[in-house]
């Protein structure tokens, strides 16, 4: 079986993927006039005011900390090790370039859920890739496919990365079972899930940030704790990024294939550019300024932390303590506990444990609140429903401190590669609408007025947006 998924997964990525990816990217870059660099002075201005709420949404600030707390998780850790031990070094080099052109993804698909939001029965924002697929392009069976993807993705194959995760470090710093760490993590993650959408949304908001910096800090202050190593390190990995190490022997070719498709696989894992996850968390804020581009801006800075911060964190502290190719593969969270050892001493092991518990909560919570809000979109979220995702959830997590590691990420490359690819054919398909967003937002920031989306002034659009989505736009 997972030799199955193996081949299917090099197949996906090793000749659809990274170029479609890619190439979204670089058109997304172009089509909206290089917006992170454009956008890039708004960043400050945008987390000021993304803590404003209107009562019954969440705010900005509450959805990119969900947003966070799905990228937030093992791939972090586990999967940069991933990245190393395949691709090797040079990997990084292509997470980061995977990372500044995803940027421009990320503010086309979820500028995109912020404009084709609704309001459920509740009165609370729903929205996402299924609603821009049926609203937008008037497919509604396009919506419906990639919905049961992000069910299978995220209510249950991603959750089983999670707590495997969780399994492992615990067990090698204290020695703890993993039949004993399943049920444990399922239980709490149990207490924030029926909490719901706002209690998971107050929940990622403070805790986010917070193992987010302890994160960083540590590994940053221990790569400045070795800081004579450091320039040897980014050579490394500028060399093996282009192959340039392997040229004499005669495998760059092979060298360069594989950090380039080690670096976008791990990158779109971590940061999920592209494949339509975080737009479930962005239309479900109140976007202020009250313009879908200001979600998308938002949303950018949370590829921005994950992968240049988090990850780049992260790959250091491996490639300080060593890391090859030639390491096994899987054992991921291992070497990262491995290598903090070895650079800090005994109690690294546990520190990286505790982290990774961090990550793999939040990112198991919020994983259910973009499942959930996919069953919304099928019309499938009767009571009865709703607990019977929960129980898979739960399920999956227990499963997860148990099953093979291989089998669990080969499976996850290929689902996250079959709902990246509905994904990304949609807002390409929805570019002019992406462009004329970002224009419209340009356009007031240079006029000196805050930007305010009138849908008015683009009837067409206005005809496919749902009856009152934009009509209780507050004024300052």
């Amino acid at each position: 079986m997972p030799e199955f998924f193996s081949f299917i997964s090099e197949i996906l990525w090793g000749s659809l993927m990274v170029y479609l990816l890619a190439a979204a990217g670089i058109w997304f870059l172009l089509r909206t006039r290089f917006v992170p660099l454009r956008f890039i002075t708004d960043f400050g201005l945008s987390l000021k005011s993304s803590r404003l709420r209107q009562p019954g949404t969440l705010s900005s600030y509450q959805a990119l900390c969900l947003s966070l707390a799905t990228r937030l998780g093992s791939g972090n850790l586990a999967g940069v090790a991933f990245a190393l031990t395949t691709g090797g070094p040079g990997a990084i080099f292509w997470m980061w370039v995977s990372a500044i052109i995803g940027m421009a993804t990320s503010f086309a698909e979820c500028s995109l859920a912020q404009l084709y939001k609704e309001r459920d029965a509740n009165h609370q924002l729903r929205g996402g890739p299924a609603w821009y697929m049926e609203r937008g392009l008037g497919m509604r069976w396009m919506g419906v496919l990639f919905s049961l993807f992000l069910l299978l993705t995220y209510g249950l194959v991603f959750n089983t990365i999670q707590s495997n995760a969780v399994a492992r470090a615990i067990h090698y710093a204290w020695q703890v079972p993993g039949f004993i760490t399943g049920p444990l993590l399922a239980a709490f993650s149990f207490l924030f899930i029926v909490k719901g959408l706002r209690g998971v949304a107050r929940l990622t908001q403070w805790m986010v940030p917070v193992m987010a910096f302890t994160w960083i800090i540590m590994g940053f202050g221990v790569s400045l704790w070795h800081a004579n190593l450091l320039p040897g390190v980014f050579t490394t990995i500028i060399k093996s990024a282009f192959g340039w190490q392997e040229a004499a022997t005669g495998t760059m070719a092979y060298t360069l294939s594989q950090a380039v498709t080690s670096g976008f696989q791990r990158s779109m894992f971590a940061n999920e550019a592209g494949m339509g996850s975080s737009p479930n968390a962005a239309a479900a804020a109140a976007s202020w300024p009250p313009h879908p581009a200001a979600q998308g801006i938002v949303q950018m800075i949370g590829v921005l932390t994950d992968t240049f911060l988090v990850c780049t964190a992260s790959a250091l502290v491996l490639l300080l303590a060593g890391v090859t190719p030639a390491t096994d593969t899987y054992g991921g969270i291992q070497l990262m506990q491995q290598a903090m050892v070895s650079l800090t001493g005994g109690w690294g092991a546990g520190f990286v444990a505790l982290i990774v518990i961090l990550f793999a909560l939040t990112s198991i919570v919020a994983n259910y609140i973009y499942a959930e809000n996919n069953l919304v979109f099928l019309r499938r979220n009767s009571r009865r429903n709703i607990w019977l995702l929960r129980t898979c959830v739960m399920a999956m997590v227990l499963l997860g401190s148990v099953i093979s590691v291989p089998l669990i990420w080969h499976v996850a490359d290929v689902v996250m590669a079959l709902m990246a690819m509905i994904n990304l054919t949609a807002i390409l398909l929805l570019s002019p609408v992406v462009r004329l967003l970002a224009r419209d937002y340009m356009r007031q920031r240079k006029l000196g007025v805050m930007p305010v989306f009138d849908p008015k002034r683009y009837p067409d659009i206005n005809r496919q947006l749902a009856p009152g989505a934009w009509d209780d736009i507050p004024r300052s």
